[in-house]
């Protein structure tokens, strides 16, 4: 398997617990958490906007008890 090039999210800080990403190969998107690298989140461009465009929503959105 060949080396991923992680990316580390913007809106992280120099600490740990981070977003990273990275482009496979195989064209997906893989994505982890900086503190525990060995478990990605394996998604194709239309699966990541889908979850990209929901977290936007739901911080924007105020949740009603």
């Amino acid at each position: 398997m060949p080396e991923l090039h992680w990316q580390k999210s913007s809106f992280s800080s120099e600490a740990s617990n981070c977003l990273e990403l990275a482009t496979a190969p195989d064209g997906t998107i893989r994505l982890r958490e900086s503190d525990v690298p060995v478990v990605t989140l394996t998604l194709r461009t239309p699966s990541l906007a889908s979850l990209l465009a929901a977290t936007c929503q739901g911080i924007r959105t105020p949740r009603e008890v």
